[in-house]
């Protein structure tokens, strides 16, 4: 087959690479010219993506990947065109779709009839029948349905594992006919493997939801569902810390029941998932109480944590404070929604001196985000963990001499390692 992706960012490039590890012939559209050249030329435009390199390096050679950032050069004639533009929300939760309508004019300018269309960037309900539809007909002059296909099919992976995702989690897709949907179910068969999970009621692989609109909500729902479940975990945490309970006994007992699932509690709700989605789907249900209290529960954690270091430490004027972790995950390189940036804010305002530290990040690359950044061994009075690096679980007070408060937002370390420091971390008294 031949096949377009459209935007070759950190999910639509791996998904080129796996589709042209299967044989087909892909094009990648991207608005970046040096990413287009990057990958013209086999190198991976972002570090971090697990097998990224080896596998883009490979297809690049055999001929089988290509990238330009002319719709024209890649979506005429293609069988199947899979867009994985970013869709970002405001602080109100509205959807900004500006870039997505872009791509999807321009994508219906060269559309072709006998294509497939799918689109993975997650969306408010109703949105691949309402907005997508009707602009891509505008836009060709063709009929869906008759002409070309529209589906959509959620992308379900974590940055720096989608190789590994992409076989572990059944895609879903939910067309606008039923005619559609079969041509979807057969194009993710012919570009993806899955593993075997026996721990499913019926066998991994593509499932067909019956509507787009159902696919929407599967997206929304179980990203909303990791949400709430946190934000429920936090609660617990602050709870059991007033209380002088051990919140991290309390959930591994209660989890070895087969119906609980409590997740762990933490100083920020990051990336671009997580505090995203649920915001999507309050767009579409803003009744919906129990999302909208889960996400503001969340939303509080890096001022309530910035709470216990003033707690331990005293009064935080003039302290010189460090924020470890700029990125929102442990190994991730990826500050979107990031804690640090409330967290270090918090601290501000209290009248701290902040510098933040991250080991995936460099001294002007942290400037550029607006922080000082920390070096190991640099004088500091107090720590606060907002990123769970590997890195982190090794350290002790010899690498932050003159420390007396270690504010543990992601149970990274333990009281022992901080000799002369006061230890508290989120969930415990």
């Amino acid at each position: 087959m031949k096949i377009a992706v459209i935007a070759l960012g950190k999910i639509g490039l791996p998904l080129a690479v796996q589709f042209a590890s299967k044989g087909h012939d892909v094009v990648g559209v991207d608005v970046n010219r040096q990413v287009v050249d990057l990958v013209n030329a086999g190198i991976e435009p972002f570090p971090g993506e697990s097998h990224l390199q080896e596998n883009l390096s490979e297809v690049v050679v055999a001929g089988r990947l290509r990238a330009t950032c002319d719709f024209a050069e890649a979506v005429p004639g293609a069988d199947a065109v899979v867009l994985v533009v970013p869709l970002f929300v405001d602080a109100d939760a509205k959807p900004d779709f500006g870039w997505m309508d872009s791509a999807t004019a321009d994508l219906a300018r060269n559309l072709t009839p006998g294509t497939l269309v799918s689109y993975e960037t997650t969306l408010p309900v109703g949105t691949t029948r309402s907005r997508w539809k009707p602009a891509l007909e505008a836009g060709s002059g063709l009929i869906e349905g008759v002409d070309f296909h529209l589906v959509f099919s959620p992308e379900r992976v974590l940055t720096g594992r989608v190789f590994e995702d992409l076989r572990k989690y059944p895609k879903l897709v939910g067309g606008l006919s039923e005619a559609g949907a079969a041509k979807a179910i057969e194009f993710y068969e012919s570009v993806l493997d899955f593993d075997e999970r026996a721990d499913l009621d019926r066998p991994n692989g593509v499932w067909d939801l019956g509507s787009a609109e159902a696919s929407e909500l599967a997206k929304l729902a179980e990203t909303t569902y990791r949400d709430v479940n946190i934000g429920l975990a936090n609660q617990f945490a602050r709870f059991a810390a007033e209380t002088g309970i051990d919140i991290y006994h309390v959930i591994e007992a209660s989890n070895s029941q087969p119906y609980s699932h409590i997740h762990q509690p933490g100083i920020a709700v990051g990336g671009h998932c997580i505090p995203v989605y649920p915001r999507l789907y309050l767009w579409n249900d803003p009744e919906a109480t129990v999302v909208r209290a889960a996400r503001a529960a969340n939303a509080s954690m890096p001022e309530y944590t910035v709470g216990l270091l003033e707690g331990a430490y005293g009064a935080l004027a003039g302290a010189r404070v460090v924020v470890l972790g700029a990125a929102y995950r442990g190994g991730v390189k990826e500050t979107a929604f990031s804690g640090v940036f409330d967290t270090v804010l918090s601290l501000e305002k209290r009248g701290a001196e902040v510098l933040v530290h991250d080991p995936l990040y460099t001294d002007a690359e942290l400037e550029k985000l607006g922080f000082a950044a920390y070096h190991f061994g640099e004088p500091i009075d107090a720590a606060v963990v907002q990123a769970d690096h590997t890195e982190y679980r090794k350290l002790s007070s010899a690498e932050l001499p003159g420390i007396k408060a270690f504010i543990d937002g992601r149970k990274v370390s333990s009281p022992d390692r901080w000799d002369g420091a006061i230890y508290r971390v989120i969930g415990k008294a």
